[in-house]
């Protein structure tokens, strides 16, 4: 749960400016919003310079460019890293290519919006992005990142299909879209994170990296593409290139199962439930030297050994 909390500051982010956006171009002039994203980032780095705790170092002996190479040799060692930057790269295109083109969609006809109303239409995805601890209690907690993602990408395709097919009829499609996207990148995302938590115990921020670079650069694409092939072919096209990605990151979520350690195949078992609940990809456990991979089989014997020794010494207690 605490990871779908932290990792709603990034899509909540995006809404939140539409909102202001739309509020300064309504009642002030346009390039003003650009003065307000400066002030921003300079609060944003004063509070950053004021409270971030100053943490010791993990990789004492590694230096900028080593670090950089370091993330490069990530992605040839862990095919889940690969498999959840995809992933994200393909959702957050989507994402961004609706949030982008729906602008244009709502300010022209038939609906010829304010750009205050379409930048007020974001509170349906900051709604459906703040019911995260409701996700987490429901799959995220209970079920390997495998299953996650596909639960949240079954809701993405959905809502992204009824929103592009009818959103040039009615204004009740890209309303359900703008619920469902967020809701299932929301889940995805969080499922993503999950997934790749582990991997590095001594390298997370570097983990956190690669992923983060495949999630922007998402975003631009999804931005870029969306635009231009909403100014050649309408609303439809662009949506339609939504489904597509959608749909490609179904596929991608299906190379690996849960507890494959290769580049494809479903090797270790189907099983879609947490084999460790205490755990965020449902198969590692915390120690106190930091994360470790285990077999789920040895932590159910050893906790049965454990409550066997419990009766057997609270039966001798009786005698």
């Amino acid at each position: 749960m605490a990871l779908s909390i932290v990792a709603s500051g990034n899509l909540l982010g995006i809404l939140i400016a539409r909102i202001l956006s739309g509020l300064v171009t309504q009642y002030t002039a346009w390039r003003n919003i650009y003065w307000l994203a400066l002030g921003l980032q300079y609060a944003i780095l004063l509070l950053m310079w004021t409270f971030m705790p100053d943490y010791p170092r993990t990789n004492s002996g590694m230096n900028y460019f080593k670090a950089l190479w370091s993330m490069v040799l990530m992605c040839k060692k862990h095919a889940v890293v690969v498999q959840a930057g995809l992933i994200s790269f393909t959702t957050s295109a989507s994402f961004t290519s609706f949030w982008t083109t729906l602008t244009f969609l709502l300010a022209g006809p038939p609906y010829n919006y304010s750009t205050l109303i379409i930048g007020l239409f974001a509170l349906l995805g900051i709604l459906a992005i703040c019911m995260s601890p409701l996700y987490a209690r429901l799959f995220l907690d209970r079920l390997v990142p495998t299953m996650s993602v596909y639960i949240g990408l079954f809701i993405d395709l959905v809502c992204t299909s009824i929103g592009a097919y009818s959103g040039t009829h009615t204004v009740a499609g890209p309303i359900i879209q703008a619920l469902g996207l967020d809701a299932g990148m929301q889940i995805t995302q969080v499922a993503n994170r999950s997934s790749i938590y582990a991997v590095e115990p001594k390298g997370r921020n570097r983990v956190n990296t690669v992923f983060m670079v495949m999630t922007f650069l998402g975003q631009i694409s999804g931005t870029s593409a969306g635009n231009e092939i909403y100014a050649r072919h309408g609303w439809i096209a662009s949506g339609s290139l939504s489904v597509a990605l959608l749909g490609f990151a179904v596929l991608v979520n299906s190379v690996r199962g849960p507890y494959e350690k290769g580049w494809y195949g479903w090797g270790g078992g189907w099983s879609f439930m947490k084999r460790n609940m205490n755990s965020a990809d449902g198969m590692t456990v915390e120690t106190p030297s930091g994360l470790a991979k285990v077999d789920a089989a040895k932590v159910h014997e050893a906790d049965a050994e454990k409550a066997q020794r419990t009766s057997g010494g609270n039966t001798e207690d009786k005698q």
